[in-house]
């Protein structure tokens, strides 16, 4: 029996693969959930299917680590084994991890309609993985599903057919507000230790930030030194935990009684943490979003962001690894009174998303 096979695999796709599949099962459509297993502990990945209510993978692939090539050939060969025993009749994949590159060259390369959810977006930056991820799935997609204007500027500019695009907004927004009433039931001063408003949450990952000695020093000792003015709460992410043992800092994080380094947390505990925050600093691409439709100010360590539309209008700052932008940013926001609510958040960032991407999906079919 035809269906649609909904691809997740990485800890930044869960959030965006709840309210389709639930759009979905709302109209009785035959799908199947497919994870690649690209992130596959407990605390990366099952923790989000608990915390979300997503119900259990149809089909697990099991791929686990590996270099970029290695993981992206992986998902490859076992969606391909899939793809040819239960063939769907729709590939619908998410996001720029490396389970989308893959399972959108297996589906073009099989001739199985394709459509890729958060598409259009650009870093302008090849030397991010990502940013490779995200062109050439676009590429190669029959329905790109943008989730602001900049994305559908952003395809035209690459020649891409207008009858091929639909701007329906941003599907992670749906699950934030969806469950951001939960959150907001969470003591955070009982759960954390920490006063709303009165901390600073901080999350870092990428390779450009934690691989280079210099840079993850360097964030090690501004939190350090932003920890003498507010509480800090620091999730820290497997890979960056590994590097600042090997590089011998992350005592300096652990020195100071007022951070609080925490193994990764699931999804309502940090909707709760970043609601609750004065600001965030971070180098995720969801957070960018999460604050923008929050209100919450956002400082973003990268050089570029693949999401301007929350610089150009809601509370988001580029500052790179510059530390003099950094901390001047940091002090602007610790100086300044309270002003959530006062920026402009994105056309269709308003809970619906996923509504209107399966109006798109189902005219497709």
């Amino acid at each position: 029996m035809a269906y649609i096979a909904v691809i997740t695999g990485a800890r930044p796709n869960f959030m965006k693969v709840d309210p389709i599949i639930r759009e979905l099962n709302a109209r009785g459509l035959s799908y199947k959930l497919i994870h690649t297993g690209q992130h596959y502990d407990k605390n990366m990945s099952d923790v989000f299917f608990e915390d979300l209510g997503i119900a259990r993978p149809d089909i697990f692939l099991g791929v686990g680590s590996g270099s970029h090539a290695e993981q992206t050939a992986k998902v490859m060969v076992e969606f391909e084994k899939l793809c040819f025993s239960d063939r769907p009749n729709l590939v619908v994949v998410v996001g720029d991890v490396n389970s989308t590159l893959a399972c959108s060259l297996v589906a073009a390369k099989l001739g199985i309609t394709l459509c890729h959810v958060e598409a259009g977006l650009r870093s302008g930056d090849w030397s991010m993985p990502e940013e490779v991820n995200r062109v050439l799935t676009d590429r190669m997609s029959d329905l790109l599903l943008t989730p602001s204007s900049d994305g559908n500027a952003n395809l035209a500019h690459e020649g891409i057919c207008a009858s091929k695009i639909a701007l329906v907004g941003n599907v992670m927004i749906d699950t934030l507000f969806r469950l951001l009433p939960k959150a907001k039931e969470i003591d955070i001063t009982e759960k954390f230790g920490v006063s709303p408003n009165e901390y600073a949450l901080i999350t870092l990952h990428r390779p450009s930030n934690v691989d280079v000695f210099e840079n993850a020093k360097m964030f090690v000792e501004v939190v350090r030194n932003l920890s003498d003015s507010v509480d800090v709460i620091f999730p820290i992410h497997p890979r960056t935990k590994k590097q600042f043992i090997e590089y011998d800092i992350l005592k300096i994080l652990e020195s100071s009684t007022k951070i609080h380094v925490l193994e990764p947390i699931g999804y309502i505990n940090c909707v709760a943490l970043n609601f609750h925050s004065k600001f965030v600093l971070t180098d995720s691409g969801g957070l960018q979003e999460e604050t923008t439709a929050l209100g919450v100010p956002c400082i973003t360590a990268r050089e570029s962001t693949e999401r301007p539309i929350t610089v150009t209008e809601g509370t988001n700052t580029v500052v790179g690894t510059s530390r003099q932008k950094i901390e001047a940013t940091i002090e602007a926001i610790l100086r300044a009174a309270d002003c959530r609510g006062q920026h402009q958040v994105p056309k269709y960032w308003d809970g619906n998303a996923a509504v209107r991407s399966v109006d798109c999906i189902e005219e497709i079919l």
